[in-house]
């Protein structure tokens, strides 16, 4: 999630201004790039509290994690007289409401890049936890713990966001305190362009989540979910969450996006703090402002920034149906991607893939999903999952192929999935098994570790 937002900027007096946004965002092909965002959740190694969740405030809380990030060229970012993210470079590490560290890494052009950063990164929170004595697991939910007990981060937007979302939806608090997700953040040369890569990104939506699929785990028990994660977010708020229909009708993505966007309530408007809009929309903001403002383009990036679908619209589109998981998932991601979505036929045969499902059986694929993950059936066909998420990698690995096929060995965490349909919640599972649960046990085997 965005950290504070900068200083004035120019008025919003109509919504052509906020589609022209999307359309300034444009960039040829010769300029994509690649952005990965991912959560770590944070637990204690001490022998007194092994395996609880990361408080901020206390000698051994996120607070002092920042201040050890900080020595190591990290420059903290405040939102009064609390750090709440840290900036290096064009990276960033911010906080989720749970304590989560999220990384937004450097746009980059090859995964090599990314494997560097993502190493550096961890380099720097492995040394700052060391004498802390925390840990950071490749896991999509938080496995030990229940919800109450899980602190809450102090910041300004996730104080309104904690009021408002469980009036939306009874799992947005485990939304907010307890999941973790990878995303892969692409380029977009025009409106088709955008559209297409949009409407590709939810069409396989399922396949992606079922192949990430690594949050078992729930109260200390098995869910009876391979992907809670998925779960939790169909409980969340149906005004800015799930599949959009227009995704898949034609037409100018960027209109279609900037009408359905300024019509789902915000949730705040900033202006030296974060202040409750009322269920405001944002085409309300802009007709008749709110209090004695008037809306600028900075709240329009705020409010994007707000919005949960399952692929999502900024000056980039977001890729965000993955739990998070180990270090060659999060790196395979973009591979994956730049396969399916920067290679034209490879798009087309990537959305043609579930062309035959209605929009409510996409629905209800999603749902199967999170259940049984690639042991699901599609609706209306005797497929399942794993033989269209199967299809899905060899078509992406034919247009990495054509791009950069130096890059193909990074997809083989992915590929071993696919071809064995065992998941990251199924080797999840059986440790659990395995250990009985033993917290100190599945520690050792679910965390980060750099290569």
């Amino acid at each position: 999630m965005s950290t504070i937002p900068p200083g004035d900027a120019p008025p919003v007096e109509s919504v052509k201004q906020l589609v022209d946004y999307f359309r300034a965002a444009c960039k040829p092909r010769s300029e994509w790039l690649l952005g990965t965002e991912h959560e770590l959740i944070g637990v204690s190694v001490a022998e007194a509290d092994f395996g609880d969740a990361v408080p901020y405030e206390g000698p051994r809380g996120i607070r002092a994690l920042l201040g050890r990030l900080e020595r190591r060229g990290w420059a903290p970012i405040f939102e009064g007289n609390n750090p709440i993210a840290m900036a290096r470079h064009e990276a960033q590490v911010t906080l989720e409401p749970g304590g989560q560290l999220e990384l937004s890494s450097r746009p980059v052009r090859c995964t090599d890049e990314l494997r560097d950063d993502h190493n550096d990164f961890l380099s720097d929170v492995f040394d700052a936890s060391e004498n802390l004595q925390l840990a950071w697991l490749c896991v999509g939910f938080r496995p030990f713990q229940r919800i109450e007990d899980v602190p809450w981060v102090p910041k300004g937007r996730y104080r309104v966001m904690r009021d408002y979302l469980p009036t939306r939806g009874r799992l947005a608090p485990e939304m907010m305190k307890r999941t973790a997700t990878v995303q892969l953040n692409v380029d977009y040369s025009n409106a088709d362009d955008a559209r297409t890569k949009l409407r590709a990104s939810m069409a396989v939506t399922s396949l992606v989540t079922a192949i990430y699929a690594n949050s078992p785990i729930v109260d200390e028990k098995p869910s009876g979910y391979q992907c809670y994660r998925a779960r939790v977010w169909e409980e969340t708020d149906p005004d800015r969450c799930g599949l959009l229909p227009f995704v898949f009708e034609d037409g100018d993505v960027f209109e279609a996006y900037t009408q359905w966007a300024v019509d789902v309530p915000m949730f705040f408007v900033y202006r030296d703090g974060y202040v409750p809009a009322g269920g405001m929309t944002f085409r309300q903001f802009v007709t008749d402002g709110f209090q004695h403002w008037q809306a600028n383009l900075e709240d329009w990036v705020l409010h994007l920034s707000t919005l949960f679908p399952d692929a999502r619209m900024k000056a980039y589109i977001e890729v965000r149906a993955c739990d998070a998981g180990s270090d060659p998932m999060v790196l395979a991601l973009g591979p994956l991607c730049r396969g399916f979505l920067y290679d034209d036929d490879a798009r087309r045969e990537a959305t043609a893939l579930t062309a035959s499902l209605s929009f409510d059986q996409r629905v209800e694929l999603q749902r199967a999903v999170a259940v049984d993950a690639l042991r699901a059936r599609v609706p209306g066909t005797t497929q399942t999952v794993g033989e269209l998420a199967r299809e899905l990698v060899t078509l992406a690995e034919a247009g990495l192929r054509r791009q950069e096929p130096c890059e193909l060995p990074y997809l083989d965490p992915v590929r071993e999935i696919v071809e064995t349909g065992r998941t990251q919640a199924d080797a999840m599972l059986e440790l659990w098994e395995r250990t009985g649960g033993d917290r100190s046990a599945v520690v050792a085997e679910v965390v980060h570790r750099l290569p």
